[in-house]
């Protein structure tokens, strides 16, 4: 399984074609107690980089950015009835959408895990 992450928070594992999305364990402490999580539909096609869904916590709403192009193929519908997931759990259960990648070639905009801590590094 691979990983990358984008500038604005997103973490994707990819297996197979499939990518699962989330936000990073920074973005879910950033954002402090999620308290909804907009998923997106299955079978809604996405861009890289366009807005795949939407999470609003005590502090802020915000969009959640799609790191690859392709179809939603499933949703954690845990999420809806316990968004505090995302802040315990971030880069595992609180993953939003499975995606059916439609050009893997992508991931060479992400950043693997060194990149991104440097990234993160960078903020400080």
């Amino acid at each position: 399984m691979s990983v990358y992450f984008t500038k604005e928070h997103e973490w994707v594992k990819i297996k197979e074609g499939i990518a699962s999305v989330g936000i990073t364990e920074y973005a879910a402490h950033q954002l402090g107690d999620v308290t909804f999580v907009e998923l997106p539909q299955v079978g809604k096609t996405v861009k890289q980089f366009q807005v795949l869904c939407a999470i609003e916590s005590v502090k802020a709403a915000s969009d959640i950015y799609s790191p690859v192009s392709g179809t939603v193929t499933k949703v954690n519908e845990a999420l809806e009835d316990r968004p505090e997931i995302v802040n315990e759990a971030a880069e595992d259960a609180g993953w939003m959408a499975w995606i059916e990648m439609s050009d893997p070639s992508e991931v060479k905009a992400l950043m693997d895990r060194a990149a991104y801590d440097e990234y993160l590094r960078s903020l400080a």
